[in-house]
């Protein structure tokens, strides 16, 4: 509409006063008729002059201005203005059109229709108006691209079914195909969706340092009418068997504003958790907390689903789907107790049934004597607490029980610390007369690695006065995963509030700065004290349960025999404990999932037996395809920090791969990893679904082009590009004299001057 009302007013599109040179074409009758100009200014001033004594002074200066306007606007057409301009010469010139051919093309809502009939429409058809405008003009070479860019014979060739967009690869292609040819331009059509992970500012630079615009033309509907989107999905790589999965699903859609949907979660196929969720306003997103278990071992494809509502534009974008790796292994935690009590006792029966977890118990029944349970063999732990490094970093997880300080070496404190620290495991202390600041903990590095803050100043002392809580989670708990004691969160809530009262004998200490309070204590008194708290400490977690007796939530008089709550609480809690704790060998793909015939980078963080990172290991990836044929892919350190090794293979077909690393030192094997991804078209072009006008724009201003909306497109882009300046190129003159806007001005001033006139009674 704005270049249309402006090719009106001004007779050429704004591209021509955007590239042309502005002159005057001064003649000697045009200097004549300056003077003669001149002279009648001059007299039209005296004229204004005369009427003083009919006329106000602002009056006179009025009409002056607007008489000297008027004789202004005749001296500038008497001056002949020209624009100088820089045209390419017709059929001596390339335009470069890229057509996108991914699936997003295939969304109906270009008037009611698919994208791609725009394309078809407009290049495919006979008298097809783009296609016709360019060819009049230019030498028109076509490229279809998705993943890829190349050649197009024909537009009826085109599926719409690329299952990526790469615009900085597409623009690049057409570019260096065109090299050494007279191009005046490049015009892009696309919905602008790049679902590529690579930035396209280096193809921008290539193209402006060739000086070489882009017109683009976005197809497609800044917004859909009917669509529901699942945004984001947040899941772990990795999980033990029979884990309970709580995973946070982003929801977002609009003209449902107010609708109640569900959102089901399927293990290849079969549904094992769901959960409602009230739409929010249009375009505002709704998070939804949803519970799966993960109950069968190995890759597993877990989708995350919003049935198709009625009218709903786009219906693929309803799934999202995660490859979790659900590992069927026994994750090793030592429990250090420093006297004989029945918190140890319940702990260890409610995990006892737990065949993914190994509690290990230490208990200390007189000086250096001590109770060992679930040991693998009679040399483990067979001098009491580990005194080497290497001895306590097997474990996964630490608990320590009612212990005291000094039952520790120093180096064995220290040890501790860097457990959690440069280990990346995870420590859990438990109330106790001997633990926190009556344990004599203040001041050690394990207060350093504590979430709760003992002063250094404290030393050990007696049991604080026995408080009895009453437990309930705080904001944080009621949606974490260690505080999940039934069925759903809302039965979970229900629950705590059920329970019976436990109690504690440490003095209340308060949480640091970057803790979590889980759950919290109220006593008789109505005072509060945190009693679950956890924070990041390095590369592990650090947890305080301040408590001495949760078998209470077994043995109490008001809970039955079948209840499981003292269970599910402590198979939650040591779970979450271990979960994220590293290996001597990590692997890790940095993408879970390619399309087939994508290379696939590998990485592997590789440490010795006391988590010190090596960097002359030997390091070995085999890739398991979908077919069973296998692959050995070396791995070297990168350089780029200690312990990382890295290197790439390529998928050849769909489904899913197993990478298994292996790492040696000489002799020595290390250890190994495996980590799982998936091969597949990917339906990321159905995602954020309307047309992208923004990267359009940017492409278009960055190198000189323009962006044209799909109805605007026709109307001038050949135009546009013909003065573009590129090429093989003519100078032409276009005369501005006669623009109407010049007419329309000179009327538009004597009707006011006369009009003035009449209302001041000067007429």
């Amino acid at each position: 509409m704005f270049d249309a009302i402006f090719q009106a007013l001004f007779s050429y599109r704004p591209v021509v006063f955007q590239q042309g040179e502005f002159r005057f074409d001064i003649g000697t009758g045009a200097l004549v008729a300056a003077a003669m100009a001149g002279a009648v200014m001059v007299a039209a001033a005296v004229t204004y002059r005369g009427v003083r004594a009919r006329g106000r002074l602002r009056d006179r200066i009025v009409l002056t201005a607007l008489r000297m306007a008027a004789l202004a606007l005749l001296l500038f057409c008497l001056f002949r203005p020209t624009l100088v301009v820089r045209a390419a010469v017709p059929q001596q010139n390339v335009v470069a059109v890229l057509l996108d051919d991914s699936r997003s093309m295939q969304i109906p809502d270009w008037s009611g229709r698919p994208r791609g009939e725009f394309i078809t429409q407009q290049f495919g058809a006979p008298g097809g108006a783009l296609l016709t405008s360019l060819s009049d003009r230019f030498l028109v070479r076509v490229f279809r691209f998705s993943s890829t860019a190349g050649r197009l014979n024909s537009v009826n060739d085109l599926t719409f079914g690329g299952s990526q967009t790469r615009l900085g690869r597409a623009l690049d292609g057409a570019r260096e195909e065109l090299a050494g040819l007279p191009v005046s331009g490049v015009v892009l059509v696309s919905d602008g969706a790049d679902t590529s992970d690579a930035s396209f500012a280096d193809a921008l630079l290539g193209l402006k340092a060739e000086k070489l615009p882009v017109y683009t033309v976005g197809v497609g509907g800044t917004r859909l009418p009917r669509d529901i989107q699942i945004d984001r999905v947040s899941t772990p790589r990795s999980v033990l068997k029979n884990a309970s999965l709580l995973v946070d699903v982003v929801v977002t859609q609009t003209g449902y504003a107010g609708r109640t949907v569900t959102v089901d979660v399927e293990d290849e196929g079969r549904i094992v958790g769901s959960e409602q969720v009230r739409l929010p306003a249009d375009g505002s997103p709704a998070t939804v907390r949803v519970r799966a278990a993960a109950a069968e071992p190995g890759p597993r494809r877990f989708r995350f689903r919003v049935a198709p509502q009625s009218d709903e534009v786009v219906v693929q974008n309803n799934v999202r789907e995660a490859l979790i790796q659900v590992r069927d292994g026994q994750e090793k935690i030592l429990y250090f107790e420093g006297e004989p009590r029945f918190e140890m006792k319940f702990v260890r029966r409610a995990v006892a049934d737990d065949k993914n977890l190994q509690l290990v118990v230490l208990q200390r029944t007189a000086d250096n004597k001590f109770l060992r349970l679930g040991v693998d063999g009679p040399d483990e732990l067979v001098g009491g607490f580990p005194k080497t490094r290497e001895e306590l970093f097997a474990y996964r997880g630490l608990v320590l029980g009612s212990i005291e300080a000094a039952a520790f070496s120093a180096d064995q404190l220290q040890m501790i610390a860097d457990f959690v620290d440069r280990r990346g495991g995870s420590l859990l202390m438990l109330g106790g007369a001997r633990a926190f600041a009556e344990g004599g903990y203040g001041g050690t590095p394990v207060a350093d690695a504590l979430p709760l803050a003992i002063d250094p100043r404290t030393r050990a002392s007696e049991p604080a006065e026995l408080a009895r809580l009453q437990i309930m989670p705080t904001r944080q708990g009621q949606s974490h995963a260690a505080t999940q004691i039934a069925g759903t969160e809302a039965a979970s809530a229900v629950r705590w509030r059920d329970l019976p009262q436990v109690t504690s004998v440490n003095a209340p200490l308060a949480s640091k700065p970057a803790a979590t309070v889980l759950l919290n204590g109220t006593d008789e008194r109505g005072r509060t004290q945190p009693v679950l708290t956890w924070h990041q400490f390095g590369r592990g977690k650090a947890v305080a349960l301040t408590l001495q007796d949760t078998w209470q939530w077994q043995m109490h008089a008001s809970i039955s025999l079948e209840d499981q709550t003292h269970e599910n609480f402590w198979r939650q809690m040591l779970r979450w404990l271990v979960d994220g704790a590293p290996g001597l060998v990590e692997a890790r793909t940095t993408v879970d999932r390619v399309e087939p015939g994508e290379p696939v980078t590998i990485e592997a963080a590789i440490v010795d037996k006391t988590y010190v990172e090596l960097n002359d290991a030997s390091v070995t990836a085999r890739v398991t395809r979908p077919d069973g044929t296998t692959a050995d892919v070396p791995l070297e350190w990168t350089g780029e920090r200690d312990g990382l090794y890295r290197g790439t293979f390529v998928s050849t077909g769909g489904g899913t791969y197993e990478v298994a690393v292996d790492s040696s030192r000489g002799s020595a094997i290390i250890g190994s990893g495996v980590t799982f991804l998936r091969a597949g078209p990917s339906d990321a072009e159905y995602f954020d679904p309307t047309m992208h006008e923004g990267p359009l724009r940017r492409i278009a201003e960055d190198t000189g082009g323009r962006f044209y909306t799909a109805d605007a497109a026709a109307a001038g882009l050949a135009e546009d590009v013909r003065y573009g300046g590129r090429g093989v190129t003519s100078v032409e003159e276009r005369e501005l004299w006669n623009m109407p806007v010049i007419l329309l001005a000179l009327v538009g001033v004597v009707c006011a001057e006369w009009g003035y006139r009449r209302a001041v009674g000067l007429s």
